[in-house]
């Protein structure tokens, strides 16, 4: 069976501050903490996407990515191209295969079932509710058991910082 995708995404909605609560990591992600990613749409219809974390602990190494995303056609606003770099760019497949009505929480995967993103507005879940999505995960033949949770404390023990929000925009 294909990975699901929702019918139709309100981009207007999805957009603004998002909180990495867990993930099957990329090699770009492992050892995240305190991880946020902010979607706005451009003039050119394209979402230009910030990433933010913090590699390997608190006190970790910060990350930033800046990745540009192109809606595929009849998908609903669900299935996007998102690219890294420009001279030899990277792509990668987005689909929102799970977003609660009130868009407070949204699964995002890969037809590959080899990555797995699980963002909430909110940067704390509760484990009841974590383990509700993983099992969802599991439906669509994810192995969930590879699924991390990506601490989340704000502000920053380290450093006191608190997250960034809201009018966080990619350059074009």
């Amino acid at each position: 069976l294909p990975v699901p995708r929702v019918g139709q995404v309100d981009l207007g909605r999805y957009s603004g501050d998002w909180f990495l609560v867990a993930h099957i990591p990329t090699s770009r992600d492992v050892g995240a903490h305190n991880a946020q990613e902010h979607y706005a749409l451009a003039a050119d219809g394209s979402v230009a996407i910030t990433y933010r974390n913090r590699l390997g602990g608190f006190d970790g190494k910060r990350k930033l990515m800046t990745p540009k995303a192109y809606i595929e056609p009849g998908s609903g606003n669900a299935v996007w191209k998102v690219v890294f770099g420009w001279y030899w760019p990277f792509r990668y497949e987005y689909r929102i295969a799970h977003l609660e009505p009130d868009y407070s929480t949204v699964i995002v995967a890969r037809s590959a079932r080899d990555f797995l993103w699980l963002f909430s507005r909110e940067p704390q879940m509760a484990e009841e509710d974590l383990n509700g999505y993983r099992t969802l995960a599991a439906s669509w033949g994810y192995e969930v058991s590879r699924m991390q949770r990506v601490p989340q404390q704000w502000p920053n023990p380290v450093d006191g910082s608190t997250p960034v929000r809201e009018g966080l925009v990619a350059p074009p």
